[in-house]
């Protein structure tokens, strides 16, 4: 459970979770409803919602656990329609396709990178203060992991 505070805590948020409705396995942490607790087996391989798991001391979160951080207060940046596909591809965010900032806007920062429909598409790393004047066609935000991830993976073992 520190894990996912910790992790939260990057992207200047706080998320309220119940411990007692947390359930982990080798590491991979599960969110789970009161009606589903008590038929969980020791043994099960999913459970309830995905939120993230450990390896090697590195958390790496869900999808649902970014957005359940989205929602509430949190470093974010969204992004326009062109910024927002290319992000999904794997790049990195340029100053010109910045639409709004909230939260902290310095270098070093993590920050959730959103659609113009608050939709959580990944994170990335600041690497320029986004307050200070900049060069539009620089990068100022690094993409860390972004929704295209997955069907990446995917194309990289179908040509196996």
């Amino acid at each position: 459970m520190k894990e996912i505070m910790d992790f939260a805590n990057r992207f200047d948020a706080r998320i309220s979770l119940d411990t007692c409705s947390i359930v982990t396995k080798q590491g991979r942490y599960f969110l789970v409803s009161e009606r589903l607790k008590p038929l969980i087996r020791k043994d099960f391989f999913y459970a309830g919602a995905y939120l993230g798991k450990v390896k090697n001391r590195i958390f790496f979160p869900s999808f649902i656990l970014l957005s359940m951080i989205a929602k509430g207060k949190a470093n974010k940046i969204v992004v326009d329609d062109k910024s927002a596909w290319l992000f999904i591809v794997g790049r990195d965010i340029f100053r010109r396709g910045i639409v709004k900032v909230t939260g902290l806007k310095r270098r070093g920062y993590y920050t959730l990178i959103l659609n113009r429909h608050n939709e959580c598409l990944g994170f990335g790393r600041i690497l320029r203060n986004l307050d200070e004047a900049v060069d539009r066609n620089e990068v100022v935000v690094r993409n860390i992991a972004d929704i295209g991830d997955f069907l990446r993976r995917e194309k990289q073992t179908s040509r196996v």
